[in-house]
């Protein structure tokens, strides 16, 4: 009992009970219009109070995530900077919009959206590696990942530093360790890191989309 109740309290369980209370938020309303309150939007706070935990799942990964993990780091410290000020994630999309700053270097837009991308890589990461047997190596999985989320955004400076990096990769068994995760919980809490943060990130998507925004960049 006591075993079971210290693994409720690792770092990817934390992230994710964060993210089910952001996802539950995300009811039906803010896609029909309904008058609930939460089709106001998503809690710019809450979103970053989440956020803020999942730097620690880059650390886990080691060098070759550095960058994502300083660059990630960094915007959502400017996310928490803003949401002192401004209460929704709509707010301070529309205030680029009004200002025709979205994509400028260092705006809450684009910083949303690089927030927005390290969300959907460690879906991504959880997502092959869950694919996968216990031969299949990490480096494998995160490649592909990195491939398929971010890489056609990064320079080739970039994008050759993450792939170098990725033979400094963690093995399977020692991201299991780092996480103080067990084979069975570590499937447990990846799926429901999967499940509650595709509804955040399609949100997100959404807002820009609604602002005919394209997410090419």
């Amino acid at each position: 009992m006591f075993e079971d109740k210290a693994r409720v309290n690792t770092s990817l369980s934390i992230i994710t009970e964060a993210f089910e209370d952001l996802a539950d938020s995300l009811k039906p309303p803010w896609k029909t219009g309904g008058d609930d309150e939460s089709a106001d939007g998503l809690r710019l706070d809450a979103f970053c109070s989440a956020c803020t935990h999942v730097s620690v799942l880059f650390s886990c990964l080691g060098f070759a995530f550095k960058f994502a993990e300083m660059e990630y780091v960094s915007k959502v410290k400017d996310l928490v900077e803003a949401s002192k000020t401004f209460e929704t994630l709509q707010n301070i999309l529309d205030l680029d919009v009004e200002n025709k700053t979205v994509k400028t270097p260092g705006s809450y837009s684009r910083n949303l959206r690089r927030v927005r991308q390290g969300l959907d890589l460690i879906r991504a990461i959880f997502e092959q590696f869950l694919m996968t047997d216990e031969c299949y190596s990490l480096k494998d999985a995160a490649t592909k990942a990195y491939t398929q989320v971010c890489a056609p955004f990064h320079s080739w400076t970039v994008r050759t530093a993450v792939y170098a990096g990725m033979y400094t990769l963690p093995t399977r068994e020692q991201l299991l360790l780092r996480l103080n995760e067990t084979d069975q919980s570590v499937e447990k809490n990846m799926r429901r890191y999967m499940e509650v943060s595709r509804p955040i990130i399609e949100y997100i998507d959404k807002l820009y989309i609604d602002r005919n925004i394209k997410l090419d960049w």
